[in-house]
């Protein structure tokens, strides 16, 4: 889950596009465990005794198709095709699905390109690795609404809607922007939502991994994911560790004001070592510095910043800028350097910082539809106050928690006042109740998760255990720390979970 800027722009993790292609080797699977099609519904069981394909694609991976449907109280209405990647481990038969978050990240863009980086060689060597693009999500079914250009020019707009001229005109824009949507994208709009994908990664645990017990690794948005499958599916619960952790008992207005406090306190970590250190175009105390800082965010949010490519910087796309190097503290210098060009009155650097958050290509294609997956994922799971009265009352809850941000992260509400379906769930706490523990990871400075919502999980799914890390940014695992990565690995490798409180 990451964070809803100035309303109408959505900020999410930037992973490039991967098309399979056919090799020379074709092998049909369904489960390997005949108990892996156990308990199925019976209104469900063509769907989870299918055969899949797995063909060669990019990068020494296997790419396969599962049927889902679109609506499971309709099994035998509409269906589409999840799209399913593999990257085989040494000599084994164990699968781990992995999530990269979102809600709109590809999983199969997470194991194409950063699976040898972020996972260990002993977790690789011990499991299939298996990523998934999640309904509605960019190979799978995609939420589909504007083009490129039509992207772009949303992009460029300027619109203040704590005005009342500035709200009606986002609420104006959104409109069409949610218009765009129904007509391009088709019936698994009414259905892009976390409790239809958990459902859905029943079914790949059946067909594409093959196991009675579903192994699962979920980052940020995916352990959301997780604990909704891991409540609907506790007997199914193999090992399963969920790092970066959102609370499911939170709703939308909770998890915005935590995630605008989360990134004010980055902001001011980023802004002490940026003071200690050479060359930052802040001066004077942390407070004095922060205050700079708040001080180029007003006056862009009256006069948008030029560039060097022809397009403006506006303040929602430079919040989007700003914030994306704020997930991981190896990425302060890139801050640095592109706040250096943005006090000289240069937006390009922080441009193409927001560039990569929107997942833009220096062509001026889209390399994913991760915004639009993000706005009806989350139109779908949560309802949030889009009246007036009720926005401006939560803006001021924001700029309390967020001095600096916190008016760039209000009026969410504009996002879903109009969306054509209403919410499918009530925010409520994870109830698990299986056998196999599960694992908890929470970084003391994750800004986009902030780490009271890991100890809140880890009370919620009761038989599970809390991993810490003291660090800054998002998630914690394969981030560098080695005692994280070694108590994660000992967990899903060896079976051994780290004590309940273990801190790295």
């Amino acid at each position: 889950m990451l964070a809803i800027v100035a309303g109408l722009a959505v900020i999410v993790l930037a992973l490039t596009a991967c098309t399979p292609f056919l090799g020379p080797s074709q092998n049909a699977t369904s489960g390997a465990d005949p108990s892996a099609t156990a308990g199925a519904p019976p209104e469900l069981t063509k769907y989870y005794q299918q055969q899949i394909q797995w063909s060669s694609c990019e990068n020494g991976l296997e790419c396969a198709k599962v049927t889902v449907p679109v609506d499971y109280s309709k099994p035998d209405g509409d269906t589409i095709q999840l799209a399913v990647a593999r990257l085989r481990g040494k000599n084994t038969s164990a699968s781990l699905l992995v999530n990269p978050g979102g809600p709109g990240a590809s999983g199969i863009d997470l194991v194409r390109d950063s699976a040898t980086q972020m996972f260990t060689q002993k977790l690789r060597d011990a499991y299939n690795i298996i990523g998934w693009d999640p309904r509605g999500v960019k190979r799978s079914a995609p939420v589909t609404c504007l083009n490129a250009s039509q992207e772009d020019a949303a992009r460029q707009m300027n619109i203040d809607p704590s005005t009342p001229a500035g709200l009606d005109q986002a609420f104006a824009e959104q409109k069409t922007v949610i218009q765009a949507c129904e007509a391009n994208t088709g019936p698994i709009l009414a259905h892009t939502d976390t409790v239809s994908s958990a459902r859905d990664m029943d079914i790949i645990r059946a067909v594409a991994a093959g196991q009675s017990k579903l192994n699962y690794f979920g980052f940020s948005y995916g352990t959301f994911l997780g604990a909704t499958y891991a409540s609907l599916f506790s007997d199914r619960v193999g090992r399963f560790v969920l790092d970066g952790a959102l609370d499911p008992a939170l709703d939308a207005s909770q998890i915005t004001i935590g995630q605008a406090k989360g990134f004010e306190d980055a902001l001011h970590a980023y802004v002490r070592s940026c003071l200690a250190g050479s060359g930052c175009p802040m001066h004077g105390t942390e407070d004095e510095a922060v205050t700079q800082v708040r001080n180029l965010l007003q006056s862009i949010a009256k006069h948008p910043m030029p560039t060097t490519d022809g397009r403006i910087l506006p303040i929602t796309d430079f919040v989007n800028g700003m914030i994306i190097p704020l997930y991981n503290d190896q990425n302060w210098s890139v801050l640095t350097g592109a706040l250096t060009s943005a006090f000289r009155g240069d937006g390009s650097a922080m441009l193409r910082l927001s560039d990569l958050a929107a997942d833009r290509e220096s062509d001026g294609t889209y390399s994913s539809n991760s915004n639009f997956a993000f706005m009806a994922y989350n139109c779908l799971d949560y309802s949030e106050p889009s009246d007036p009265a009720g926005m401006a009352a939560e803006a001021a809850q924001l700029e309390q928690a967020s001095p600096t941000f916190g008016q760039f992260f209000a009026y969410g509400g504009v996002n879903c006042r109009d969306w054509p379906y209403k919410p499918v769930r009530t925010p409520a706490p994870a109830h698990y109740t299986g056998s196999s523990p599960i694992v908890v990871v929470g970084t003391t400075g994750d800004p986009a998760t902030p780490y009271p919502w890991a100890q809140s999980l880890r009370s919620e799914l009761g038989n599970a255990g809390l991993l810490t890390w003291n660090g800054q940014g998002h998630t914690a695992y394969g981030r560098g720390s080695t005692c994280i990565d070694d108590a994660v690995d000992g967990y899903l490798v060896d079976g051994n979970a780290p004590k309940d409180g273990a801190r790295c």
